[in-house]
């Protein structure tokens, strides 16, 4: 009779709203999570109150759930790596560190560095150290907000091969997540950084008054610019009609939850979003 399976340990790296609600998920899947955060206070409350009141107001945390301000603590004994650190600021978090541990890394963080045009998984190989046949991303329509919920949605992670796709998977998939699969890191990547100039569309007709027909047409012809751009750059062709492109394109343009959507309707409100 062989031994049960121990649960993975996994490293979130980055303690915002993103990164604490997929501690949770995680969590809620069966893995022991360490959580890095920033700041000690947020790691502090994180390990004592099970609250990150800074990101997720009064949203209790699963108790399971470990933080710490020190990174090479968080990293110590880790199966994998999940990195949750804003896109523009990955580079220059990661360049103090010791080069990312020869594990499974999956990247969460949806964007293109200006100035290099390097999607997150270049970053984390170039500037991070991790081995790029074991980097992932994970994408879909994935409002922070409702995941912290528990409400029901779906994600596709890529990886470079199939088998190390599941093993990102199974990580993730909790009773209120499903994750699908997808070799195309690419495709994944761009039609989950590429979106949001479409959001932002969206958001801005809405803001002048444009109704139902407009976001329609600006989503769709969207979303064939959104394929013709991925394609050309590495990605395939079917990975956009599906969760990493419209998937995210309907998320991101319709729900009030999504901060690219209400920058476009502030825009086209004429605020003052400087």
């Amino acid at each position: 009779m062989s031994a049960p399976r121990r649960a993975p340990r996994l490293t979130v790296l980055g303690a915002g709203s993103w990164g604490t609600t997929f501690a949770q998920v995680l969590a809620d899947g069966g893995a022991e999570v360490t959580l890095w955060a920033r700041r000690e206070e947020v790691a502090r409350e994180i390990r004592t109150q099970h609250r990150n009141s800074a990101y997720l107001g009064d949203r209790e945390l699963p108790a399971s759930l470990r933080a710490t301000a020190d990174v090479a603590a968080a990293l110590e004994g880790a199966d994998g790596v999940v990195v949750a650190i804003p896109a523009q600021s990955m580079r220059a978090t990661l360049a103090p560190w010791p080069a990312l541990p020869a594990v499974p890394v999956l990247s969460l963080t949806k964007g293109i560095e200006r100035g290099t045009d390097a999607r997150i998984s270049e970053i984390l190989a170039r500037a991070g150290g991790a081995d790029p046949s074991l980097v992932g991303v994970l994408s879909g329509p994935n409002l922070s907000g409702e995941i912290a919920e528990r409400r029901p949605c779906a994600s596709v992670v890529a990886a470079p091969d199939e088998e190390l796709a599941e093993t990102f998977a199974s990580w993730c998939s909790a009773p209120y997540l499903r994750a699908y699969t997808s070799t195309d890191v690419v495709g994944v990547e761009v039609a989950g950084a590429v979106k949001n100039v479409i959001a932002i569309a969206v958001g801005a007709a809405t803001g002048l008054g444009h109704g139902h027909n407009t976001t329609a047409s600006l989503i769709t012809r969207g979303l064939a610019e959104i394929t013709r751009l991925g394609v050309a750059l590495g990605g395939r062709r079917e990975t956009f009609p599906g969760l990493a492109g419209m998937g995210d394109l309907v998320a991101t343009c319709s729900s009030p939850l999504s901060r690219n959507h209400r920058l476009g309707l502030a825009l086209g409100r004429g605020l003052d979003v400087a």
